[in-house]
C-alpha cells in the first residue's frame, strides 16, 4: 500500500475518498473548513442536524460533494476534542480504514494527521497511521480452496492537510510505519499458518527468506546434532517427543560496525504445544500453534530492521521444536543439563518454553550483548495479571525496562512491568537438581521470570511475556503481530 504526501490545498485535491475527521461540540478548522466551504457547508449540515454522528470511531460515507474535488467523503467521528488521544486517534485511524474497506476504496486521502492530539508528533501520526491501516487491511486467506468473492482493495492513502515544516519527520514515519507493517504482517501469517504448514523447519526457512532480502541480513540454522554438541539439553528435552526436528535459528543485522555490542532478541518458538506428557484440556488446544509468535514477533522485527537499515546490530536466537507426547518425552522427574551447565528437574512438561529459552539465552550471550531481551506466549499466569491489553515486562535493569515501557507507550503496544524478585524463585527449590522448571501457581508468570533470571547473569535482560496479547480468540481469531511494533521502536530509539 502507498502513502504519499498531499501538500496542496484539500479542497482541490482530486481523490475517490476524502477521510474527514469530525468532533462534537468543535467548528471545523483548517483542511475540514477548506473541504466544507467547497462544497457549500454540506458537511457541516450533515453533523449539525445529527446525520453524520460525532461519537469516536462513527463513520458516515457522503456519496457526493458538490463543487469539491473529492468524488465522496467519509466523515469520521473522534469525540471530544479535549479526550482526543493518540489512543483514540488510533481507533479513529482503524474505524476509517474499516469502512474505506467495506466500501471497496482504492484510493483515498486521510486528514486525520492534521487533527493528531498533542500527544502525537508529526511523526508517529504518520506512523500510527500507515500502521493501523495496513493493520486493518490484513487478512489471511493464503489456504482458502475458495477466498469468495474479490472484494477491491484499498492501495493509497494519502496524507493531506500537512504542515509543510513536518514533511521529513512525515516521511520518516512513513518508513518506519511500512517497515513496522511489513514485520508485523509477516508475524501475523507466521502465528496464522497451521501447525503442520508452520513447523520448525518453516520458520527457519521463513528466517533464510528474509536474508535473501536484505543484505545487512544473515542466518545460520543448527541442527540438533549441532545443539547436542552445545550441550543444550533443556532445548532438547523438549523435542524429544517429536518427530518434526527442532530448530535453532540465528539471524544477524548488521547496520554497524562489527565491534559495536549487538542487542540480542530470543524469541519462544514452540509451533505447536501439546503440553507434552503433562498433556493439556484439549478445549482450545488448537490455538497452540500460536504458541510460537515469540519467534515470529522476533522474525518480523528482523524484517522491519531489514526494512529500515537502522546503525545498530542486532542478533536474534529462535529456538523452534515441537512439544509433543510419545514414548520418546520427557516425563516429569527427569532431570536435564542445560548449556549453561545448571541441572534442571521438570516437574511439569508444559512448563517448556522456559527450557528452549533458557538455552537460547544462554547461545546469546556468546555474542556478548548489549542487552538481551527474550519475547515468549509463556504463562497462563501473565493472562490472568494483565489480560490480554498489556505485555507482561520484566527486567533486571531498570534503564532498559523504563527504555521498553516507553517504547510501547510510543507505538501504542503497551507493556507493563511485573516483579521477578528472588523470591518468586522459592517455590523453585527442587531436592535433586539445582532447581525445577516449575513452581507455585501463585504469581506464575513472576516465577517463569525468575526461572530465565538465572540464566543471564549480569547482562541488562528484559522478558516480554506476550501470552496475552499475542493472538485473538473466537470470531477475531488470529495473530496479533504484537511486539512487532514495540520491539522495532525500542531498537530504532537505541
Amino acid at each position: 500500500m502507498d502513502f504519499p504526501i498531499k501538500t496542496g490545498a484539500p479542497a482541490r485535491q482530486k481523490t475517490a475518498c476524502a477521510v474527514v475527521p469530525v468532533f462534537t461540540g468543535k467548528a471545523f478548522t483548517g483542511p475540514v473548513r477548506d473541504i466544507d466551504a467547497a462544497c457549500g457547508g454540506l458537511l457541516r449540515e450533515l453533523v449539525r442536524s445529527g446525520d453524520a454522528a460525532t461519537e469516536l470511531g462513527r463513520c458516515m460515507m457522503v456519496p457526493r460533494l458538490p463543487r469539491a474535488s473529492a468524488a465522496r467523503a467519509l466523515l469520521v467521528g473522534c469525540g471530544k476534542p479535549g479526550d482526543f488521544t493518540a489512543k483514540r486517534y488510533k481507533h479513529a485511524a482503524a474505524a476509517a480504514a474499516q469502512a474505506l474497506k467495506l466500501a471497496g476504496v482504492t484510493e483515498a486521502i486521510s486528514y486525520l494527521p492534521a487533527v493528531a492530539p498533542r500527544d502525537l508528533d508529526p511523526y508517529h501520526a504518520a506512523r500510527l497511521l500507515v500502521e493501523t491501516t495496513t493493520g486493518v487491511c490484513y487478512e489471511f486467506a493464503e489456504l482458502k480452496s475458495k477466498p469468495g468473492a474479490k472484494r477491491k482493495k484499498l492501495a493509497r492513502l494519502g496524507i493531506g492537510g500537512i504542515d509543510k515544516h513536518s514533511l521529513d519527520d512525515i516521511r520518516t514515519g512513513i518508513k518506519h510505519g511500512r517497515a513496522i507493517s511489513v514485520g508485523t504482517n509477516l508475524a501475523k501469517d507466521l502465528g496464522n499458518r497451521p501447525p503442520n504448514v508452520c513447523t520448525p523447519t518453516h520458520l527457519a526457512e521463513a528466517a533464510r527468506t528474509i536474508a535473501k532480502q536484505y543484505a545487512k541480513i544473515k542466518v545460520e540454522v543448527l541442527n540438533e546434532r549441532e545443539m547436542k554438541r552445545l550441550k543444550m539439553g533443556a532445548l532438547l528435552s523438549v523435542t524429544q517427543g517429536a518427530t518434526e526436528p527442532a530448530r535453532l535459528i540465528v539471524i544477524h543485522y548488521q547496520g554497524a560496525n562489527a565491534r559495536q555490542a549487538p542487542v540480542a532478541l530470543c524469541g519462544k518458538g514452540v509451533t505447536f504445544d501439546t503440553g507434552g506428557i503433562s498433556l493439556k484440556p484439549p478445549p482450545k488446544m488448537d490455538e497452540m500453534k500460536f504458541d510460537m509468535c515469540g519467534a515470529a514477533a522476533v522474525i518480523g522485527t528482523m524484517a522491519a530492521l531489514g526494512e529500515v537499515q537502522p546503525a545498530i546490530n542486532v542478533v536474534a536466537i529462535v529456538p523452534a521444536c515441537e512439544n509433543m507426547p510419545s514414548g520418546e518425552a520427557t516425563r516429569p522427574g527427569d532431570i536435564v543439563t542445560t548449556m549453561s551447565g545448571q541441572t534442571v528437574e521438570i516437574l511439569n512438561t508444559d512448563a517448556e518454553g522456559r527450557l528452549i529459552l533458557c538455552d537460547a539465552m544462554t547461545y546469546a550471550k556468546r555474542f556478548k550483548p548489549r542487552y538481551l531481551l527474550d519475547v515468549a506466549t509463556l504463562t497462563g499466569a501473565c493472562v490472568v495479571a494483565v489480560g490480554n491489553v498489556y505485555t507482561g515486562l520484566f527486567s533486571n535493569d531498570d534503564e532498559l525496562a523504563d527504555a521498553l515501557l516507553a517504547a510501547g507507550r510510543r507505538s501504542l503496544d503497551f507493556a507493563w512491568r511485573l516483579p521477578a524478585d528472588e523470591e518468586y524463585g522459592e517455590s523453585l527449590k527442587s531436592n535433586f537438581a539445582d532447581f525445577a522448571n516449575a513452581g507455585s501457581r501463585e504469581g506464575g508468570a513472576s516465577v517463569a521470570a525468575n526461572y530465565l533470571s538465572r540464566f543471564v547473569e549480569d547482562t541488562p535482560w528484559a522478558h516480554l511475556d506476550i501470552a496475552g496479547v499475542a493472538w485473538k480468540a473466537n470470531a477475531d481469531k488470529g495473530a496479533t503481530g504484537r511486539a512487532v511494533p514495540l520491539l522495532t521502536d525500542f531498537l530504532l530509539n537505541l
